[in-house]
């Protein structure tokens, strides 16, 4: 499928993040969905769709955060309501769909969690592995180690490729004042003396918790143009589910689903790799970078490491990779992070690291983003440019 009239991205939406204590979930939710529907110039009378992020467990003392309920505190009557239950990762997907069909005109995403402050992150991962923890096998760090450690075996990468990607991130990290990890910078020696949390993958191989919300405004291209800010455009999407678990799966160490969710992207955008001007990766891990990237084209199994060295997507790098510092070093607001940034940069609004002269790097005109969901089980490919 194809949007028919194209559709943009025309607002983005942020809250506090990292630990903010006394926060509910469903405040995160409705805060971030305030500021990119007032960031987009448009009023609550407007919205007539709202697409919440995953649903998560309740904490302890709040309500279960439904799409209904945030907008009833929005205060809007959408037409179109959804939320998915697990990480299939469609939500442009849907929004996109709604719009095209025309069912909605406006259509909110949003993201909330106070997963550092609750005990909602930890509800769910004793549901996801209930099975799994009396064999010592617990969390999703464990999921994602046991791929990675498959591909060690078959192709070789390793820590040695891994901290290109920790330290480069955290550069990115170091120019944005939202960034958990600002003013944190980190060297080779920083990544290799962390502590190991489940081999082989030390601290700074993982994403970070937060406290925060996230939201963007999705509508026609038609309309967008009429908004305050320049639209940027989804040119092309693609999605694979490889399904399986890691238990059976035969995919951790590629191809993923960002082959097929990448190549169906990339035609659909009528462009190639070389078209590329910078990459938002879902990285929930390092090791989720590198396979990711590695499965999209931009390097053979084995390659990274040299792929990665000389500083390639730092700023000043050729290829800029997750520039506001990522899920490793921004935060965590799962596939919002890098898609709300791949938006920031094309709208020109992301200051001291906007790509182009002040950080070496060309101005970009197109962005390729991906968010994972499961442990490498989903994958959604997008392709944005400047309208």
């Amino acid at each position: 499928m194809k949007p028919s009239n194209g559709c943009a991205v025309v607002g983005v939406g942020y809250t506090s993040q990292g630990r903010v204590p006394g926060r509910t979930m469903l405040s995160f939710h409705v805060e971030a969905a305030a500021q990119a529907i007032a960031d987009a110039g448009l009023t609550g009378k407007d919205i007539d769709g709202l697409i919440c992020y995953r649903h998560f467990p309740a904490a302890t003392g709040e309500p279960d955060v439904t799409p209904y309920l945030v907008a009833e505190h929005l205060g809007i009557s959408p037409t179109y309501l959804s939320q998915e239950a697990n990480c299939a990762r469609s939500h442009l997907l849907h929004a996109i769909a709604a719009l095209e069909a025309g069912e909605c005109n406006y259509v909110v995403i949003s993201y909330g969690h106070n997963a550092l402050s609750s005990d909602s992150i930890l509800k769910l991962l004793y549901q996801k592995g209930s099975e799994e923890m009396v064999f010592g096998h617990f969390g999703a760090t464990a999921d994602y180690a046991l791929a990675a450690r498959r591909a060690m075996h078959l192709f070789g990468t390793g820590p040695e490729t891994w901290k290109h990607i920790a330290v480069g991130q955290r550069k990115w990290a170091n120019l944005n004042p939202r960034a958990m990890h600002h003013g944190r910078p980190m060297t080779f020696d920083d990544y290799f003396n962390s502590r190991l949390v489940v081999e082989p993958f030390r601290l700074f191989d993982n994403c970070l918790i937060t406290d925060g919300g996230r939201a963007c405004v999705v509508t026609t291209v038609e309309r967008a143009r009429d908004l305050p800010h320049r639209p940027v455009r989804i040119m092309g999407f693609g999605h694979h589910h490889p399904s399986s678990g890691v238990q059976r799966a035969r995919h951790l160490a590629g191809p993923t689903g960002a082959k097929r969710a990448g190549e169906r992207a990339l035609r659909m955008a009528g462009v190639a790799l070389s078209d590329i001007d910078a990459c938002e990766i879902y990285d929930c891990f390092t090791y989720t970078v590198e396979i990711t990237l590695q499965d999209l084209g931009f390097f053979g199994p084995g390659e990274g490491a040299d792929w990665f060295a000389g500083g390639r997507i730092e700023p000043g790098g050729a290829m800029p990779v997750n520039t506001s510092g990522g899920l490793l070093s921004e935060s965590y607001q799962m596939g919002l992070t890098p898609v709300t940034e791949a938006v920031m940069q094309l709208m020109g609004r992301c200051g001291d690291r906007q790509m182009g002269p002040a950080t070496r790097t060309k101005e970009p005109e197109v962005i390729l983003c991906t968010d994972n969901g499961g442990t490498l089980q989903s994958c959604a490919c997008y392709v944005f440019g400047r309208e």
